[in-house]
């Protein structure tokens, strides 16, 4: 199985097999992101991607998670999708859950019976970059799905009982939006109600657009108590029903994890022992992506 790299995936997916379907991603535009620089979008042939499935379930007979890479495998209409996933089952018969990364429109796109089809043929979670909930820093960013796709996007899989994993991007408006960014993410993610939320924190990679305005003095970085304070605004203002959260991504400095609404108040009073300096902070060179 020769995977084509660099491979991105959540850590919720660290024991799943991954499965390349595509490479790159199609939407390869927003400025925060360099997973795929460089890396054209495709569809691998599919005769690699059955194959890459029947090795696996030689060397992998009791896998229960398989995870789509890369980027954007859900722009793969159901007429190729489908029957990959059936060739995942047959092969993998005691997989409970399939997942992929999906960008808005892929889902608002697809009509009800298109989901069903998927959730039908385990696909079960699917992880959506939210980033923000503000509809300038997200034009800004160049991200191609609006807010209210995204929004519509999990509403629309929840109905169909696919889990959205929302991701959102810490310190995206820099000092200047910050306010903005938190303001409207709250209201995004609570009119959302995603069954897993993740924040990740944003890290300048050279060669981005974000990382050139960073060096022009157009975008400036939040620094650690900045995205804690961040962070504690956006948890203050959810009012989420049922969702695990999580915030242990390695560009975070301070990994936190529960549930809403059970544990909100605790995350709260970590992040402000966190901000009076009870708690110690991740180091700086322990940050990745």
């Amino acid at each position: 199985m020769a995977l084509i790299e660099p491979i991105i995936r959540p850590p919720a997916e660290a024991d799943s097999f991954l499965l390349q379907v595509t490479t790159g991603c199609s939407s390869n535009t927003c400025t925060f992101c360099g997973a795929y620089l460089g890396k054209p979008f495709h569809l691998k042939p599919l005769n690699e991607i059955y194959s890459d499935i029947e090795k696996g379930g030689k060397r992998y007979k009791n896998t229960r998670r398989v995870f789509l890479i890369d980027g954007d495998v859900l722009v793969v209409g159901n007429n190729v999708l489908v029957p990959i996933l059936k060739k995942i089952h047959e092969v993998f018969p005691k997989t409970t859950r399939i997942a992929s990364y999906a960008n808005g429109y892929n889902i608002t796109e697809r009509s009800s019976e298109e989901l069903k089809e998927l959730y039908d043929n385990k696909l079960r979670l699917i992880y959506i970059g939210l980033e923000s909930g503000n509809q300038e820093i997200l034009s800004r960013c160049k991200k191609k799905s609006t807010a209210n796709e995204m929004i519509e996007a999990v509403k629309k899989a929840n109905d169909a009982q696919i889990k959205s994993s929302v991701i959102v991007l810490l310190g995206l408006g820099g000092k200047k939006y910050s306010n903005q960014h938190a303001r409207d993410t709250i209201i995004a993610l609570n009119k959302m109600q995603p069954r897993y939320l993740s924040f990740l924190s944003v890290m300048l990679v050279p060669g981005t657009s974000l990382y050139g305005q960073m060096k022009t003095g157009e975008f400036e970085e939040l620094n650690a108590q900045e995205l804690l304070r961040e962070t504690r605004d956006i948890i203050s203002g959810l009012e989420l029903e049922k969702t695990i959260f999580r915030t242990n991504h390695a560009s975070n400095y301070l990994p936190i994890e529960g549930r809403f609404p059970h544990d909100k108040g605790n995350f709260v009073t970590l992040i402000d022992d966190a901000l009076s300096g009870k708690i110690d902070l991740r180091n700086e060179y322990m940050r990745g992506l």
